[in-house]
């Protein structure tokens, strides 16, 4: 009886080796290929080495196979070493008829059951019976099948009412567009409007080394509302909306006095 990730499932692999790399010193053996229930899947890929998964009993009635398979008190143990007692221990085989089906079970060398194709393939023989591992219908497994049908009907998300304040739902931490909008809300605040003939100055002073510029540059310059900024700008420049200098600010002709080369610009 060979067991694989879902049990004593088959499952095929695909073979990416060439035909002198299968290893058939194991096709004269015959193994049964049943399939299990996940819960005892679980248990099995969870127990150590050499452990004794359970027991068949098989008796014949009138050329009739009976199969029962019992599992394990190592199996039902838990960590602590008491025995589950959630877990059906009693069930029986179901067989099915393969004579016109030839199936076999191919397995790697280093005992890898995945499809990564590493190791040798080796054929770990053909399957004499097939079946399936059943429960019997107690009270052990109809608890266990209302407990799973409860447990999946259980939305993910919950509504939980809470009587106190959980600290865990505070933010640790402010978001990083909240700490810049709050850091540029506290520099406009101190940007207090300077005289009008003050800003005038600094902004004719400015135009004296650059014919052009935009609004962004004048506000680092002046450090003025950007609003009381415009107002004054409107009095004695003109803005370009047109190339090849769009989106500029430039003086109006009557406060310019650039040098004659600079003016044919």
């Amino acid at each position: 009886m060979d067991s694989s990730d879902s049990g004593l499932s088959y499952k095929k692999q695909k073979i990416n080796n060439s035909e002198k790399d299968l290893d058939c010193s194991n096709a004269a053996r015959g193994v049964w290929l049943v399939k299990v229930p996940k819960y005892i899947s679980s248990l099995w890929e969870k127990a150590p080495p050499l452990s004794e998964a359970g027991r068949l009993k098989i008796t014949r009635t009138g050329g009739k196979a009976d199969i029962k398979f019992s599992l394990s008190d190592d199996m039902l143990k838990t960590s602590d070493g008491q025995v589950k007692t959630d877990i059906p221990k009693e069930h029986r085989f179901v067989i099915s008829n393969i004579a016109h089906q030839t199936l076999a079970v191919f397995g790697s060398e280093n005992g890898d059951s995945s499809d990564s194709g590493s190791g040798k393939l080796v054929l770990g023989g053909h399957v004499l019976q097939k079946g399936e591992c059943r429960p019997l219908a107690d009270q052990r497994y109809m608890n266990l099948k209302r407990e799973s049908i409860l447990k999946a009907s259980q939305p993910e998300r919950q509504v939980k009412q809470i009587t106190k304040v959980v600290t865990s739902y505070k933010p640790v931490s402010d978001h990083k567009f909240n700490i810049e909008y709050e850091q540029k809300k506290k520099a406009e605040g101190r940007k207090a409007r300077d005289d009008k003939d003050k800003v005038m100055d600094m902004l004719f002073a400015a135009f004296e080394k650059h014919q052009y510029y935009n609004i962004k540059d004048l506000e680092k310059i002046t450090r003025q509302p950007v609003p009381y900024l415009k107002e004054i700008l409107k009095e004695i420049c003109n803005y370009n909306a047109k190339n090849p200098h769009k989106s500029t600010w430039e003086l109006k002709p009557e406060y310019r006095h650039y040098k004659a080369s600079e003016s044919t610009e």
